[in-house]
């Protein structure tokens, strides 16, 4: 092909884009480069993540104590059990009971952290002087530990002392056991679950409110549209990926509930909040039924699994990702 003559100078074509002399070359060539500093990451997530998935997975087909060595000769021929850890936990009441148990930490825990951070949200969303500062106060919780938390809390929750309690007293409400209570404390493990995590998924829903057109919200208000509506038919509606997001991260941690039962009630009182991974933990490392507790947590990776597709399946008839 004759190129015209202004383009035949040395400088022009030295600075034409050149056709890679190689299949693939860009590519190719920024993937070799970016090897050395993906490798950590490879690595990293190799050895702390797949690894150990693999290695629970086949210990779930065991018997292993915990005390014997994975590596050592014959520990398959010796500790390998098929599925009856699997057969076990399936046909016996414990595990029904543990999900019914979740199930009702579910059904109280959802609702009443989406509703607190929903509310959390719009309050701190407001232009009002001094909301900064109570966006720090309204995040503390988040960054408070759950050990320094539960003891906090199982003080103020006490039947004879605490300060739940007392409050209640003073408008002639005798407050129940809590803690000590069967009926009462998984709502106590509630309430505290929704005072420490709210604040967190607050933040994710505030962020999603601030980035809505104001125009939306002045076009309702010369259709005579209220707070309320505003905030049902536009508010809502526009966050609803940021509501996605919450709920599928608020029931993954529902079904990993742990640290503040442990602290709190140790699965007490009468088992009346024992939960999957409270049995994983007691399994392994009280009763070192490692095998029996490896097993106890693939089932909860299905289940969780299963759960979080259903989700992502019913999230087509109410997500808008149009805004």
């Amino acid at each position: 092909m004759l190129l015209p003559p202004f383009l035949c100078h040395k400088e022009v074509l030295t600075s034409m884009p050149q056709k890679a002399n190689r299949r693939g070359g860009p590519k190719k060539d920024g993937l070799i480069t970016a090897a050395p500093f993906l490798l950590p990451s490879l690595l990293g997530l190799l050895v702390f993540s797949l690894l150990p998935l693999l290695v629970s997975a086949l210990i779930s087909f065991t018997d292993w104590n915990g005390l014997d060595q994975l590596l050592a000769p014959g520990f398959l021929q010796e500790h390998f059990i098929g599925l009856e850890n699997y057969k076990n936990i399936l046909s016996g009441a414990e595990l029904w009971k543990v999900l019914g148990n979740t199930g009702a930490y579910i059904i109280m825990y959802i609702p009443l952290m989406l509703a607190a951070s929903l509310l959390e949200a719009y309050l701190l969303s407001s232009t009002r002087r001094g909301v900064s500062a109570f966006r720090v106060v309204y995040y503390l919780p988040v960054l408070t530990s759950w050990v320094a938390a539960s003891l906090i809390w199982t003080s103020v929750l006490s039947p004879q002392y605490g300060a739940m309690n007392n409050l209640l007293a003073l408008f002639g409400i005798q407050g129940p056991g809590w803690l000590l209570d069967e009926k009462w404390a998984m709502a106590a493990i509630v309430l505290v679950s929704v005072w420490k995590d709210a604040g967190f998924f607050g933040l994710i829903l505030l962020s999603g409110m601030v980035g809505i057109n104001k125009s939306y919200y002045e076009a309702a208000s010369l259709d005579g549209a209220g707070a309320w509506k505003k905030f049902w038919r536009i508010t809502v509606p526009l966050i609803s990926p940021a509501i996605f997001y919450v709920l599928i991260v608020a029931l993954i941690n529902a079904f990993q509930l742990f640290p503040q039962v442990m602290i709190m009630t140790d699965g007490g009182p009468n088992g009346a909040t024992q939960v999957m991974v409270e049995r994983i933990y007691r399994y392994g490392f009280r009763y070192f039924r490692m095998g029996y507790a490896a097993a106890f947590s693939w089932i909860l990776f299905v289940i969780i699994m299963a759960c979080t597709a259903i989700q992502m399946k019913a999230q087509k008839r109410w997500v808008n990702y149009d805004a």
